[in-house]
């Protein structure tokens, strides 16, 4: 048995449903560190990994509110802080009907290393609710966060746990949850990243996981010794910040995306999709993709269900680089052998985890320069201590200064996971890169530091 295996067998009781995609992540880590844990005893007899998988604490509260029609409703909130050796727990928080303690676990797990990768002092965290914000008016969003951070609020602080937003919070929500840690505190300090800049955000938080993904996948692209994303064809699912900022850097490169998703449908545009009207039906409007044809009658909406078997039709387009940008396991082995068979020379990840082992393992086998999320993803936590490291000098910085830190963040964090995986023997393996380099950084930190 192999040493993988062997730590892997110590984590089989108590694996349950709803920690189904955290243990996905979790054997990922193991089998990608395997040569790590057998060139060096110290991780094994310092029981890293036994130590690293299981959260600091969970925190789970009831969060009880008020609608506009004066009804009570109850949700449950989470925060689990997972590792705080490399500094103080970040990661955002999800509000969404599917969150729940496995979900978190997962995404706090994953952000342990990805924070690790950046090379800022931040531990790994993550948080969340129930609540779906859609359909509920600005009110009910604002009496719901009050009533979430008053419960929160004993948990974090600026130096202990700085959260972030995710999935259903964005600015509004942020700066409600903001408002009323103020108002508890009294205390005007940078506890949450994410906020309106005229308050202590920062400029380019929003471009920044979509724009990093595309500069990871620049320098990973160069480093491999393959063509720039200049006037090739590029496809893009998800239909929110990431994805449309994804679509907006690659735009800029000179690249051309043709396509856009929703959970209803692909957006394939030939002639490369308008932006504008994207941000305007996503972001405005909160419409369907499927509007997108009312302006270019020539673009093809296709919906799921034409798809019926395990595939996509965003990853059925042929492409030079394909980012999945939607959601966990979008990404399935049918996708992965439609991109091979259309000549795919790059996969990035821009959600997390949105691609199956079973995928990533099949465009691997096929030498597909392949992006993890937690390396190429990475752009989002980058610009969020940008805005600690503005918070606490009470000062701002231009977008073009975030835009450059963070480009060079992603070209950092794309060349320490390849110098790491040929040090390893896994040269072109930017898995198994990243997640030795962060879970090496994370373990000698909790050896220095003791029990």
């Amino acid at each position: 048995m192999s040493i993988a295996e062997v730590e892997i067998k110590k984590f089989e009781t108590g694996n349950c449903e709803q920690d189904k995609v955290f243990y996905q992540a979790m054997e990922e880590v193991i089998y990608s560190i395997a040569p790590l844990l057998e060139s060096d005893s110290r991780y094994t007899r310092h029981a890293i990994l036994e130590r690293l998988v299981v959260p600091d604490r969970v925190i789970k509260f009831k969060v009880t509110w008020l609608d506009d029609a004066n009804n009570i409703q109850v949700n449950t909130g989470f925060r689990v802080q997972f590792n705080n050796a490399l500094g103080p727990y970040k990661g955002g928080l999800r509000f969404h009907p599917t969150v729940n303690e496995g979900i978190l676990k997962f995404l706090g797990f994953e952000q342990i290393l990805k924070n690790s990768l950046t090379g800022l002092p931040i531990g790994g965290a993550k948080g969340g609710s129930d609540f779906n914000p859609k359909g509920k008016s600005d009110f009910e969003v604002m009496k719901f966060c009050s009533a979430f951070m008053t419960e929160l609020h004993k948990y974090i602080g600026p130096r202990i746990d700085i959260p972030a937003g995710d999935i259903g919070v964005g600015g509004r929500e942020i700066g409600y949850l903001f408002g009323e840690y103020k108002k508890i505190t009294s205390s005007f300090e940078g506890v949450l990243t994410g906020k309106p800049f005229f308050f202590g955000g920062s400029l380019m938080r929003p471009e920044a996981t979509g724009y990093g993904v595309v500069y990871f996948t620049e320098t990973m692209l160069d480093m491999e010794g393959k063509e720039s994303l200049a006037g090739k064809i590029c496809t893009v699912s998800g239909a929110g910040n990431v994805a449309l900022h994804a679509i907006e850097k690659l735009q800029h490169l000179g690249a051309i995306p043709v396509t856009c998703t929703d959970s209803k449908g692909t957006i394939y545009d030939h002639r490369g999709v308008d932006l504008a009207l994207l941000k305007e039906l996503k972001f405005e409007k909160r419409a369907s993709l499927e509007e997108y044809t009312k302006t270019h009658a020539d673009a093809k909406y296709i919906p799921v269900e034409e798809y019926p078997d395990g595939g996509h039709a965003v990853w059925d387009i042929p492409c030079y680089a394909a980012f999945p940008c939607a959601t966990q396991n979008e990404l399935t082995d049918v996708d992965a052998q439609n991109l091979i068979v259309n000549g795919v020379v790059s996969v990035s990840e821009g959600a997390n985890m949105p691609s199956t082992p079973k995928a990533i393992n099949d465009l691997l086998s096929h030498k597909v320069c392949f992006a993890p999320a937690k390396a190429a993803n990475a752009g989002g936590v980058a610009v969020s201590e940008f805005e600690m490291a503005q918070n606490a000098s009470m000062s701002k910085w231009t977008f073009e200064k975030v835009d450059e830190k963070l480009k060079t963040v992603m070209q950092q964090i794309c060349k320490r996971v390849a110098l790491t995986a040929k040090d390893y023997g896994v040269e072109g393996n930017y898995v198994d890169g990243a997640n030795i380099a962060g879970f090496k950084k994370v373990a000698d930190a909790m050896i220095a530091e003791g029990i």
